[in-house]
């Protein structure tokens, strides 16, 4: 079977849903699919130079091929006219489609010359399509359905959703759509990572770790959780804050967390490192005691799965779509995205390390069974199957 991922960026600064396609493709390949991903060079909409990749030529990794186009005409919204005029030529040679992102016009446009050459489709919306985010832009989006997205989602095979949540509350704009719910999958970090955390950023070793690590965006209730751990120092809690992250898209968001961090009793608790990957992230992992997300909206949380796959128990709102998923498993602590909640759920964490221990082993046993790159191909191969052999039939 012969499988197109397409999505605006792979770059890891976009964060988890774009990196989802590094791990997705090679598991599909390991099935024994011919996988090809097409996307673009961007890396960043705040002046960032491009990815430093060969261009309009297949590049052979792990078992599937990838293909960058240069961003251009529109870099800030990841646009490609060079991979839409690819997709024209090669499009008759895939099986099916399987497109990653709406409100982005390279995705956009891409399903228009999918379906213009008969190429069925699966659009996955990265929680594009939760009410929460449609009130951003609202106007502007209302207009982009109308003109163009609506037709998309006609037009898909089937829309991929990441949880039942995020299936059950996405908006269809009047169009009867076919789901397809399958998690997101997770690699799991090295066992014994080198310990940068203590070596090199001199944290202290006799304290909880509490670790934030995500997108600094307000969706990601930040709000919530710096008073909630001004309330816990207040409180005689003693414990360590690491915020991990940025956010390309709005650097002046992610001052404004940074300052109000330096302008509180949490500056002399808190390491902020900014944007991490490989050995850091990983050695961040294994060290933390806790993992927070209290988000107002998420799709799936792909952060969160990254950390019970470490064995890290997770502190989440219920807004967090696989929250239902941590609290049937014991993985964590569940609550509702107000700073009362979150106190007290960390507080019951902090207070309790068996508990900790035992909740983190619960989630990883539960993220290497549910959230593996392996057992979601499958899942993922025999959803393309059953689709091509509907529409041929």
């Amino acid at each position: 079977m012969k499988i197109l991922q397409i999505i605006p960026s792979i770059s890891l600064i976009y964060g988890g849903p774009s990196q989802m396609v590094l791990g997705l493709a090679p598991a599909l390949a390991k099935e024994g699919a011919e996988v090809t991903v097409i996307t673009t060079d961007s890396n960043g909409d705040s002046g960032q130079t491009p990815l430093d990749v060969p261009l309009n030529i297949p590049i052979k990794q792990d078992g599937y091929e990838i293909i960058y186009f240069r961003c251009s005409p529109f870099r800030r919204y990841k646009f490609s006219l060079d991979l839409l005029k690819w997709l024209k030529i090669h499009a008759h040679e895939y099986d099916i489609a399987h497109i990653h992102a709406l409100f982005s016009p390279v995705s956009s446009a891409a399903a228009t010359v999918c379906r213009q050459h008969n190429l069925p489709y699966i659009l996955r919306p990265l929680g594009t399509l939760d009410p929460a985010d449609l009130q951003k832009k609202k106007q502007l989006k209302k207009l982009y359905v109308n003109i163009i997205e609506r037709r998309n989602l006609a037009g898909a095979a089937a829309i991929h959703f990441t949880s039942e949540q995020e299936a059950k509350i996405s908006a269809r704009f009047g169009v009867s759509t076919r789901d397809l719910v399958i998690p997101l999958g997770v690699i799991p970090p090295p066992e014994k990572a080198e310990n940068i955390v203590t070596n090199q950023l001199e944290m202290p070793k006799d304290v909880s770790l509490i670790l934030f690590m995500s997108r600094i965006d307000p969706k990601k209730g930040l709000n919530l959780l710096i008073p909630a751990l001004e309330k816990l120092l207040a409180s005689g809690n003693n414990f360590h804050f690491v915020l991990a992250g940025t956010n390309p898209q709005d650097p002046n968001y992610e001052q404004k967390i940074k300052d109000q961090i330096t302008n509180s009793p949490l500056r002399s608790h808190t390491t902020i490192t900014g944007f991490v990957s490989g050995e850091l992230k990983a050695s961040l992992l294994q060290a933390a005691d806790l993992f927070v997300l209290p988000s107002y909206y998420e799709n799936f949380g792909i952060a969160v799965a990254e950390a019970m796959v470490a064995g890290v128990p997770v502190v989440i709102s219920d807004q967090v779509h696989i929250w239902q998923q941590v609290g049937d498993s014991q993985s964590g602590w569940v609550g509702t995205t107000d700073v009362e909640s979150l106190v007290e759920l960390l507080q019951q964490a902090l207070q309790n390390p068996q508990e900790r221990q035992r909740r983190g082993l619960n989630a990883q046993n539960y993220a290497l069974q549910h959230f593996s790159w392996d057992a979601i191909a499958k899942q993922m191969i025999q959803a393309y199957q059953t689709i091509k052999k509907t529409i041929s039939n």
